[in-house]
């Protein structure tokens, strides 16, 4: 297999950034955090959910997601959990491409280095 040049590098790296680019541009909603589908008993000890665990209420959705360096975590509705979903999802997908985007980045400058010498 034949040795790609410096120079044929530092365009595969900069296409894969121009790719990273655009796939960047697509993502919408963005949230980091971890949603939760819950089925709760109400308590009642009259209600079937105190004997029979298929009989609890729900689901509740529950986000919990880091604020100001805490722990918060909040119940939303099943209209902002199928977004909330979308967001984290996205949120992921921006991380991952964001560390490629890095590596690219260290293969040009590395690549710069190289030529000054």
């Amino acid at each position: 297999m034949p040795k790609r040049s410096p120079q044929q590098i530092a365009e595969q790296a900069h296409s894969r950034i121009a790719a990273l680019r655009s796939e960047l541009s697509a993502l919408d909603y963005v949230c980091s955090g971890t949603l939760l589908e819950r089925m709760k008993t109400c308590g009642s000890p009259a209600c079937r959910c105190a004997h029979d665990p298929a009989a609890r209420h729900g689901p509740y959705y529950e986000w919990g997601h880091m604020k100001a360096g805490k722990l918060l975590h909040r119940l939303v509705s099943a209209e902002q959990a199928v977004l909330l979903r979308r967001a984290i999802g996205n949120y992921r997908r921006l991380k991952k491409l964001l560390r490629s985007w890095e590596a690219e980045t260290e293969r040009l400058i590395d690549l710069s280095a190289a030529r000054k010498r």
